[in-house]
């Protein structure tokens, strides 16, 4: 890129170069020492001389023109020469790194042929009328299923934004969580987690409460409640609870919450923190608890029971607080065996004499990231179970 770079300069002040005319001015100067010259000399032949003069100043005015056509020329062959050059120079880095690079195959439309034909006979032929989406769906996640991963899942749109709500650590909502209970024959909703400064705290409700009815809709099914209340076109809703065999009522106004994803407790000098996940926001909240520990507070337990994972780079940046730079927080290995080790950047933000991480047979993926490296890194103590053992990374 540099070479093209004083090429392009190079074309663009030739021209400029070439319009002075500085050498049409040295033939005149020359022009009047030549006339000055013939005075001294006395020889009468001014005019003849004047003449041969003007016709000489045509000639080197004519050699410019000419010399300003050739060197356009000589530039614009150079700018070619350099474009091939620099062509085949790129063509030989992509030759020798063909196998670093990451090439997408672009499969024959030929070869889908089988797959349209079968397609096309279930939704014309079928005895019974098929949801194209859903029999769409159901083919991709076979393929992936073909794979034989357990981490390799074709995700349907509604998991697919239940899973990114719960990784970016916002949404728009009353700020509950809800799970689908079954005892017997009985199968209802019951609250499992109230967020904090969201509606539905506000509003008095809380972890263990029933969820019996929405807009006096009954609700047998925690999804059933989310999409309605989530993807409805409304602001607010009547929320039926029952609490202790009590049936209430109130309404609640959607607002956007923040899924806390990150608390804590002081006991004397010992700080506790509990992550539940590795959102886009866990950091920040790991951050403002840090802030206002009290300077007492001289040792950590961080506990990722339960903890599943998340965003790698979350991992990352929770594990930088408590390193010190160039520690290794985590290493990759690629499919043609290169490991990529990826260290502290920032340094320690605070220090703590002794940390202690709890991880149990659920702690998975980001959880494990950081558990190891403030193991190997910072020296912490891990207690718990043996945690779940995923050792792949996934997009």
């Amino acid at each position: 890129m540099k070479e093209d770079n004083k090429v392009k300069k190079t074309v663009t002040r030739a021209p400029k170069k070439a319009v002075k005319t500085k050498e049409v001015k040295t033939s005149k100067v020359d022009a009047k020492e030549s006339k000055e010259t013939l005075l001294e000399a006395k020889k009468p032949v001014k005019k003849q001389s004047t003449r041969r003069i003007v016709k000489k100043q045509k000639e080197e005015i004519e050699i410019v023109k000419k010399s300003v056509e050739f060197s356009l020329l000589e530039v614009i062959v150079i700018v070619l020469i350099t474009g091939l050059v620099v062509s085949v120079a790129s063509g030989l880095i992509v030759y020798n790194n063909y196998d670093k690079i990451n090439v997408t195959n672009t499969i024959n439309p030929a070869e889908l042929d089988e797959f349209y034909e079968n397609y096309n006979k279930i939704i014309n032929n079928y005895v019974e009328e098929v949801d194209k989406q859903e029999l769409l769906d159901a083919a991709i996640s076979g393929m992936y299923n073909y794979l034989g991963d357990e981490y390799s899942m074709y995700m349907s749109k509604d998991d697919t934004d239940d899973l990114e709500e719960q990784l970016t650590g916002e949404y728009t909502g009353v700020g509950i969580e809800i799970t689908t209970v079954v005892e017997d024959d009985n199968q209802y909703v019951q609250i499992h987690r109230v967020f904090k400064d969201s509606p539905a705290e506000a509003a008095g409700l809380k972890t263990g409460d029933i969820i019996k009815a929405v807009d006096g809709e009954e609700m047998k099914d925690a999804n059933q409640v989310s999409n309605t209340i989530k993807k409805g076109n409304k602001e607010s809703y009547e929320i039926t609870y029952v609490r202790d065999g009590k049936e209430n009522t109130l309404i609640l106004t959607r607002k956007k919450v923040l899924i806390n994803s990150v608390s804590s407790e002081v006991y004397d000098n010992v700080g506790y923190i509990k992550i539940d996940t590795f959102s886009a926001t866990t950091k920040t909240q790991l951050l403002n608890i840090l802030d206002n520990f009290d300077k007492k507070v001289t040792s950590l337990v961080i506990d990722l029971r339960d903890n599943t994972g998340g965003y790698l780079d979350t991992a990352y940046s929770v594990s930088d607080l408590f390193l010190e730079k160039g520690k290794i927080v985590y290493q990759l290995k690629d499919r043609n065996g290169n490991i990529t080790s990826y260290k502290a950047q920032d340094g320690v933000y605070r220090k703590f004499n002794k940390i202690v991480v709890l991880i149990n047979e659920n702690s998975a993926s980001a959880s494990e990231i950081l558990t190891l490296a403030l193991k190997e890194s910072a020296g912490a103590t891990v207690v718990g179970n043996r945690s779940y053992g995923k050792g792949t990374v996934q997009e």
